[in-house]
């Protein structure tokens, strides 16, 4: 009974505890329902209030935006009004100048006519003054004008002579007496050997048997020779010597060797021709290095291309008038440096253009071209400086003297080659050359005699006084001096010596 009492206790309060915590439930959820409403309230308040202020915002910008704007349209208006006042102006300006554009068009087209009117009579009078002057003299304007100008001429020459003289004996005086001391020092310091090499070269021989042997039976030891090197094998009735001819001085250079080296051995057979020929080739070569970076080492000439000095190193073969172009170049360099320093030119361009101006003749026979264009472009090639290649270029007159490196560069080229001692001529040329400068001189009109003097280097012209005038034997002399340097081509310079003489000759009886 008391365990159903218990029981039912406990249900009572269970269903009283389930009753009271949904009681609970509703009354905490009626609380919450009525703040969650409160809150949205407040949120839309708030929303209110913040929309309320963007537009606000927005209404104020766009009125501050909207007052800029109006101020930027009046400004404008304020312009294009100033604009359009200023174009009506210059239209009206413009307008006002055209009128006396016009008027001054009209005046000037009256003077215009005014003008030609005179200048017309001005020219009738002139004509019919002319016509008068010409009956009264009995000449006419031309023959007028020549006797004027001839007696001007007659009467001004003498003074003219004395002018010309005058300058010439104050200028050149000084300027002679600085040119000599300079190519005096450089002249004696400088004196290079001469080779007498020019297209071929002669081996002495032991003894005249070896000539036999040389030649081989049949010829094939000569022929193999030729095939070898490239070059003539001369074999005559001279006594002790066989004579190796080429137009290639590095060719005749390596037969050279090649020929002396078998002589040596004793051994000539076509086999050993051609081993002997191959290091012939090789020393040369070797040979052809060390000339090209000596000379380049003596003249101070530095940062050359190895390739480019090998080229140099052939010149060593090479004669021009039977003087080593090599030893030319390198005595040129040494000139063409003390020139430039006692000018005040640029030194090393001076020496290096002097140093390549002839490497061209290294390659000359193996491309086509003068030995100053073949040079230009192997210096391009490897990328000279152009102001040494304007150095070197102008030697022989083909291009223009562009620098004053040019000049001294011909000035050496001119000494070195000029200088006694220096070429070698043949007789042949060398009569020739006398003949040909005297032919020039006896041509000119009032010449009475011509003689060439100091092997070439002098021309005295004598000429009738009564024919050639000072002044026109000064102008002749000119004359001759162009000719000669057009027509013949020589080592140095010549001098042109004209001498007019009046002699009065009387007898006492």
């Amino acid at each position: 009974m008391s365990l159903k009492l218990a029981f039912l206790l406990v249900l009572l309060a269970a269903a009283a505890g389930t009753g009271f915590g949904y009681l609970l439930r509703l009354i905490i959820a009626l609380g919450k329902k009525g703040s969650m409403e409160l809150d949205i309230k407040q949120m839309e308040l708030r929303a209110k209030e913040e929309a309320q202020e963007v537009v606000s915002e927005a209404e104020r910008k766009a009125t501050e935006v909207l007052e800029k704007a109006d101020k930027l349209i009046r400004e404008r208006e304020d312009r294009t009004k100033k604009t359009e006042d200023r174009l009506v102006k210059k239209e009206e300006f413009l307008d006002n100048r055209q009128v006396d554009i016009d008027k001054e068009a009209e005046y000037i087209k009256e003077k215009v006519v005014e003008i030609k009117a005179i200048k017309e009579k001005a020219d009738n009078l002139i004509t019919l003054r002319q016509t008068e002057l010409s009956k009264v003299a009995g000449l006419s304007p031309t023959e007028a004008k020549e006797e004027l100008l001839h007696q001007i001429e007659s009467e001004s020459e003498e003074d003219m002579l004395i002018r010309i003289q005058k300058l010439e004996t104050l200028g050149e005086d000084k300027l002679n007496e600085k040119a000599r001391a300079i190519l005096a020092t450089t002249i004696q310091r400088l004196a290079s050997s001469v080779s007498g090499e020019i297209m071929a070269t002669t081996i002495p021989l032991p003894s005249d048997e070896l000539k036999g042997k040389i030649i081989g039976k049949e010829g094939r030891n000569i022929k193999a020779f030729e095939r070898a090197t490239g070059i003539e094998v001369i074999v005559d009735d001279t006594p002790g010597a066989i004579t190796l001819s080429s137009f290639d001085p590095v060719r005749r250079a390596v037969a050279k060797l090649a020929l002396e080296n078998l002589i040596a051995d004793g051994r000539i057979q076509p086999a050993k021709i051609e081993e002997f020929v191959d290091k012939a080739k090789a020393e040369t070569n070797k040979i052809i290095k060390e000339k090209g970076e000596a000379a380049a080492y003596e003249c101070g000439v530095y940062n050359l291309d190895p390739k480019l000095l090998a080229i140099l190193g052939r010149l060593h073969f090479r004669t021009s008038y039977g003087q080593n172009v090599l030893a030319h170049s390198v005595e040129m360099t040494h000139l063409a440096g003390m020139l430039a320093e006692e000018l005040g030119a640029n030194v090393q361009i001076a020496k290096a253009g002097a140093l390549l101006h002839d490497i061209g003749k290294a390659l000359d026979h193996e491309v086509a071209g003068t030995h100053v264009e073949i040079g230009r472009r192997i210096l391009q090639k490897f990328n000279v400086s152009e102001d040494v290649i304007k150095a070197m270029q102008a030697h022989h007159g083909e291009y223009p003297y562009e620098t004053i490196e040019s000049i001294i560069v011909q000035t050496a080229d001119a000494i070195s080659g000029g200088r006694p001692g220096a070429r070698r001529d043949t007789v042949e040329h060398y009569l020739k050359r006398l003949e040909d400068l005297e032919s020039i001189a006896t041509n000119m009109p009032g010449v009475e005699k011509a003689y060439a003097l100091q092997a070439g280097r002098e021309i005295r012209v004598f000429v009738t006084p009564d024919k050639v005038s000072d002044l026109e034997a000064k102008k002749m002399a000119r004359d001759i001096a162009i000719q000669i340097e057009r027509e013949l081509k020589y080592p140095g310079e010549i001098k042109v010596n004209v001498i007019r003489e009046n002699r009065a000759i009387e007898f006492a009886r």
